[in-house]
């Protein structure tokens, strides 16, 4: 089983986006049992909120929705979770700020192909909610590409 965590600030838009679009993946592969997957927030801003509706609604387009409920990042997910994906820097730095002794387990999602960070859409509108939908679906698929073999 591998575990993979995705992580941005509030845990309503990118990284439950993020999981959203790793789960269909994971069920149009048939490989749902060979993953688990989660996303949290460095910050607890949102904890037990819904995803933001927006996210929600571009989800819910390609068929990757799905029950989520925000949550904030804890210690053990650092130690319980192969692979942290991380939305951007500033993120990056706080959950290495948060969690030292696990500095270097997280890195960007973008890392996977070709580099950059994944921008907030929480003040845009429905156009940038697409845009990232976009970015972390291409960002997922290389994942896929590297680490299963269907």
């Amino acid at each position: 089983m591998t575990r993979v965590l995705f992580v941005c600030m509030g845990n309503i838009c990118r990284s439950p986006m993020a999981e959203g679009i790793f789960r269909r993946k994971l069920r149009e592969r048939g490989l749902e049992g060979q993953f688990e997957v989660d996303s949290c927030g460095t910050g607890g801003w949102h904890a037990g909120e819904p995803a933001d509706p927006r996210t929600q609604a571009v989800l819910s387009k390609y068929d990757a929705h799905f029950p989520h409920v925000a949550r904030q990042v804890r210690a053990e997910d650092l130690l319980y979770f192969d692979h942290i994906f991380v939305m951007d820097r500033e993120n990056l730095r706080t959950l290495e700020r948060m969690f030292p002794a696990h500095r270097g387990k997280a890195r960007l999602l973008l890392d996977l192909n070709g580099g950059g960070e994944v921008p907030d859409p929480y003040y845009g509108g429905p156009q940038d909610f697409e845009a990232v939908y976009q970015m972390l679906d291409g960002a997922l698929e290389a994942f896929f590409q590297k680490h299963t073999a269907t």
